[in-house]
């Protein structure tokens, strides 16, 4: 099966699915030393200490990680066979405007009539404060959910259930922040014969055990 790009809705991941079952992410320089007052008006402008050029940037220094790995990657592929059966282990890489600070990989699969979307996405930040803002922002769009301990340093699961056309999907996001780094799992499923979806522990927890291994890749690639 042809893997699908990044899905803007769950409508669109399933669109194709359904056909086949039918058919079987300031230079900091301290300010001039003052000349001392009885100085001042015998040393010229040009002999005051100027910013070096290649002074650190702050931001820069304070990066823990500085470009996103290989996100196909970052789930091992016993992990991919249990979460995704019938899918290619070696995932799909989802095309990015700039793969140092945004790289995503999805895997998919319809194996009789059970489905499964998997996809992992890493997103570097310039500073900590940035991703823990957009960490606590993409928390409050998706409620119903709770902390996961443990993991990164702050992250949050949640699971919900939609119906369309009498179908059934569950879909479950973990959403990580470790330093400068966000790390966000999407995994979901839907069985096209019963119409019914994979029940809510399942999903939950088969988007945890991702993401922890998609954690620990981001640590060992730095």
């Amino acid at each position: 099966m042809r893997s699908l790009p990044l899905p803007l809705a769950l409508t669109a991941r399933l669109l194709p699915v359904a056909v086949l079952a039918s058919a079987g992410w300031a230079l900091a320089s301290g300010p001039f030393a003052a000349s001392p007052a009885g100085d001042a008006d015998n040393k010229a402008t040009s002999d005051r200490p100027s910013a070096s050029p290649s002074a650190p940037s702050t931001a820069a220094a304070s990066q823990t990680y500085r470009v996103a790995p290989k996100p196909c990657q970052g789930i091992g592929e016993k992990t991919v066979t249990s979460l995704v059966p019938g899918a290619k282990t070696a995932g799909k890489e989802i095309p990015s405007t700039d793969e140092s600070v945004r790289r995503t990989c999805s895997w998919n699969a319809l194996k009789g009539f059970d489905y499964r979307w998997l996809d992992v996405s890493y997103e570097i930040k310039k500073t900590d404060q940035t991703a823990t803002a957009s960490y606590k922002e993409r928390v409050a769009k998706h409620s119903g959910g709770g902390a996961v301990p443990g993991l990164g340093d702050e992250a949050y699961s949640v699971v919900n259930l939609t119906t369309e056309d009498k179908q059934q999907t569950r879909e479950g996001m973990v959403i990580v922040r470790a330093s400068n780094a966000m790390v966000v799992v999407t995994y979901n499923g839907s069985d096209f014969e019963s119409k019914k979806a994979p029940g809510t522990d399942e999903i939950n927890k088969g988007a945890i055990k991702a993401a922890k291994e998609a954690v620990a890749a981001l640590e060992k690639a730095q």
